[in-house]
């Protein structure tokens, strides 16, 4: 097996995928990830500057054009570079191990299910390992070193969503495979769906718009309770964190991560000593790797 070939492949691959997506040549049409990325953030910032939450935080916020490139650069930038070719190496070398074929680890199959509920299976689960690797994140130093570039918000709003730490996507996506190669029976088209709608509510739980869930809050993550995660200062219960849910908030309420004492409209974001955070992109680029 010639893994240059695999990391040439895996480069003129992704970036010819890439250059489909910018030109309109990707069939079907809803697998652009690019393209609806961006409609789904113009559609949700208009929705702020139409009904914001906080009503005296300017309209381009501060960090705004800096959070704007991190969607890019998480997504397609880093992928293109870094993530793909390490994803279809580390792909390349489980076959290897298991004589050129992949492992059946699946316990279970969905497959016999009706098509809605491996869609509802699938979004259940994959937010549940997403809620284990963030409460991860928070809980171990070394982790947490690089999810503060998330935390260091001080202004919320809905690009705030993908201003992460690259190295997260090291940590998030072993966790999810493992979950699916658990679960068999998955199809791309189903991960790309719920895909698109895990990223939709990040967006709005991240936005300066006031939504009132009603019941389903207790179930579905919202702006009320994520601002709460950011927050500066938190109880002694909760110095590691709280409201940890990606887009579903049941997984706070069953293990008590949840926290809302309040609205949280007018509380300050951050962490200790934010002041002394990089405020550049390459800077944040590289912190975490140092003390």
């Amino acid at each position: 097996m010639n893994f240059l070939e695999i990391i040439k492949n895996s480069y003129t691959s992704y970036a010819n995928y890439f250059w489909s997506e910018i030109t309109f040549q990707t069939i079907p049409f809803y697998v652009n990830y690019f393209w609806l990325l961006i409609i789904l953030s113009i559609t949700v910032w208009l929705l702020e500057l139409a009904f914001p939450w906080r009503k005296n935080q300017p309209k381009i916020r501060t960090d705004f054009w800096i959070d704007a490139f991190y969607m890019f650069f998480n997504f397609f930038i880093f992928n293109l570079i870094i993530f793909i070719a390490f994803c279809n190496l580390t792909t390349a070398f489980v076959t290897l191990l298991f004589n050129g074929s992949s492992p059946d680890l699946a316990i279970i199959s969905i497959q016999k299910y009706p098509e809605w509920a491996q869609l509802l299976i699938f979004f259940i689960t994959t937010d549940f390992v997403q809620w284990l690797t963030h409460v991860l994140l928070h809980r171990f130093p070394f982790l947490w070193k690089f999810h503060r570039v998330h935390h260091s918000v001080e202004e919320m709003g809905f690009s705030a969503h993908l201003r992460y730490h690259w190295m997260e996507n090291v940590f998030y996506t072993p966790m999810k495979y493992i979950m699916v190669m658990l679960i068999g029976g998955f199809h791309p088209e189903q991960a790309f769906l719920v895909y698109y709608i895990s990223i939709a509510i990040g967006h709005i739980n991240h936005a300066n718009i006031e939504i009132d869930y009603g019941p389903l809050k207790y179930i579905l993550n919202n702006p009320k309770m994520h601002i709460w995660h950011h927050a500066y200062s938190l109880p002694k219960e909760h110095a590691k964190g709280a409201n940890f849910g990606i887009s579903l908030s049941i997984w706070d309420y069953i293990f008590r991560t949840s926290y809302i004492p309040s609205s949280g409209r007018d509380i300050r974001l951050g962490f200790e000593n934010i002041e002394q955070f990089p405020r550049s992109f390459i800077k944040q680029l590289f912190s975490g790797f140092g003390k």
